[in-house]
């Protein structure tokens, strides 16, 4: 019987399928001591202010007293970033489904109003309507299903509430895509090797992103998803996109 090579059931995983989830699960508790590291070097820092655009289309400011879900939590950097700001006095639910990730992250919100909750981004132990908002950042391209991930949000999310969706992408321009296709093949992978130790995570990473809508096709996923209002807005050049909608009230 033959077997697939670590470097196959990477590339399998970032095209979807039955065996993403498993996968997905595995490399990043796998990497968890290491990702926050990784995550600044190899996106420069600029990821920093991907993540507060992000928390600002949130709009928590709406209801600073409400439950906000941050999705995929990781290390819990938007749940930290959103309950750290001096008006907020709500809290922020972590959730996301691999352990050793939140663990990694608990230093962030040990003070803080964030409660990590080990939960799979496709079925949310939450009530229908019951949070004032909900986001996700780089995190929406490893479900395994992207549609039902959309769905789930928008389920949970009271109306008026905002939905929010921060990822890699693409970038139109060829100028700008060349030399970011070369990085984020080549070079990336390799330097997410050395310093992780993981064989395969940071080739899942450009294969995953390869297999992710771009800007318009995500936000016309989150329309059929019965999102409203979605808008979105290219970053850097388009190596990151961020989208946000609501559910109508």
């Amino acid at each position: 019987m033959s077997t697939i090579t670590e470097e196959e059931e990477a590339l399998s995983a970032a095209q979807g399928g039955r065996a993403k989830r498993a996968y997905v699960r595995r490399i990043f508790s796998e990497i968890a001591p290491r990702y926050d590291f990784l995550n600044h070097v190899l996106s420069a820092n600029i990821d920093r202010g991907w993540r507060r655009r992000a928390i600002a289309a949130l709009e928590w400011q709406r209801d600073p007293h409400g439950t906000y879900v941050d999705l995929c939590a990781g290390t819990l950097d938007i749940g930290a970033a959103i309950a750290r700001e001096p008006s907020f006095a709500g809290q922020v639910i972590g959730a996301d489904f691999a352990e050793p990730m939140l663990r990694a992250g608990a230093v962030k919100s040990r003070t803080l109003p964030v409660r990590p909750v080990v939960a799979d981004a496709l079925r949310l132990p939450l009530a229908d309507e019951s949070v004032a908002g909900i986001i996700v950042a780089f995190g929406a391209r490893n479900f395994d299903d992207l549609d039902a991930g959309l769905r789930e949000m928008l389920r949970v999310t009271a109306p008026g509430g905002r939905i929010v969706v921060l990822d890699c992408s693409t970038p139109r321009s060829a100028a700008v895509r060349v030399p970011y296709h070369f990085y984020f093949h080549y070079v990336l992978p390799v330097i997410g090797r050395l310093v992780s130790g993981h064989r395969t995570a940071y080739q899942y990473l450009p294969g995953s992103v390869d297999n992710f809508p771009d800007g318009e096709h995500l936000a016309g996923r989150m329309r059929l998803a019965g999102i409203s209002n979605v808008q979105w807005e290219p970053l850097t050049f388009g190596i990151s996109a961020l989208h946000y909608g609501e559910r109508a009230a």
